[in-house]
């Protein structure tokens, strides 16, 4: 008999249609706190609130960051509202669990300067016009780091200046491009793709060594490898929290941004209207009237 985690992972896949790696996340989580509950000797199907509690303090203990301990407190919730759907539990033990305040953050993010000299930086090497590609694209996108590797060539509309994207649970949304995106990438698509690819060919936009897709490991590096000097520490993310903000900061719509961001909750776009210091000195000086 397949048990519990097994069959809310099953739901996930194939009810919900999410990723394989948000799949991951899901199972790592609740495996943890499974373990815990059974350090406490309790069983998964049987934990109280305060259990939930108890656990997020150990995990606070242990030097989890918030956003670590956000995602966890998302997976358990997720398989409270399974099991209560299944009917192995009546009442779910974290319906109206306060989130603490300060819980959503702004992300922290690159200013434009420090982007463009990020974009920049790619020259001289074998890879260099993939590896600018890829920075401008995502920038210009706001994608996730899972959309950027698994984009294929016949997802983009050159013509029509946008790419077609899926997203979390398989959603697809439409997203524009920028005039220097579509420069990099048809500049990295004519003149370095057939030189990776020799004789091979392959659906997906950005490439490996050897034709082999990209992977998520070497995305990482290569923000890595790039990012060295700037101001802040980054990930393939930041430069997605980049994108977001600076639209705001521009006078984006924001109902717009959640469609470009694949938001299936408004709620999650408003991360990014928090008030900057940045913002407050933009605002002043365009309508103070002595600004």
């Amino acid at each position: 008999m397949i048990n519990i985690v097994e069959r809310f992972l099953n739901y996930l896949t194939v009810e919900k249609g999410l990723s394989a790696n948000t799949i991951e996340s899901y199972k790592n989580d609740i495996n943890k706190f499974k373990k815990y509950l059974s350090d406490i000797n309790k069983d998964i199907t049987g934990f109280t609130r305060s259990d939930v509690i108890s656990y997020l303090n150990h995990l606070r203990d242990n030097n989890n960051q918030t956003p670590t301990i956000a995602r966890n407190i998302a997976s358990i919730r997720g398989l409270c509202r399974f099991m209560l759907s299944e009917g192995i539990i009546e009442e779910d033990p974290l319906e109206n669990l306060s989130t603490p305040k300060g819980w959503k953050h702004l992300p922290k993010i690159l200013g434009i300067e420090d982007v463009v000299s990020l974009i920049e930086k790619p020259k001289g090497k074998k890879f260099s016009l993939r590896d600018r590609a890829i920075l401008e694209f995502m920038y210009s996108s706001g994608l996730r780091a899972s959309e950027i590797i698994n984009m294929k060539l016949n997802d983009i509309n050159f013509e029509a200046g946008f790419i077609t994207v899926i997203g979390k649970g398989s959603k697809e949304r439409v997203v524009p491009m920028n005039e220097r995106a579509i420069k990099s990438l048809k500049k990295y698509i004519n003149e370095l793709r057939p030189s990776i690819l020799k004789k091979k060919t392959s659906p997906n936009l950005f490439i490996a060594k050897g034709g082999k897709p990209m992977t998520r490991q070497r995305l990482w590096q290569l923000i890595k490898l790039y990012s060295e000097g700037l101001p802040i520490k980054i990930s393939p993310h930041t430069l997605r929290h980049c994108f977001a903000s600076h639209l705001l900061d521009g006078g984006a719509d924001l109902r717009a941004l959640q469609k470009m961001l694949g938001h299936a909750d408004i709620s999650t776009t408003q991360i990014y209207t928090t008030v900057t210091p940045e913002r407050l000195k933009k605002v002043h000086k365009e309508y103070h009237p002595r600004g």
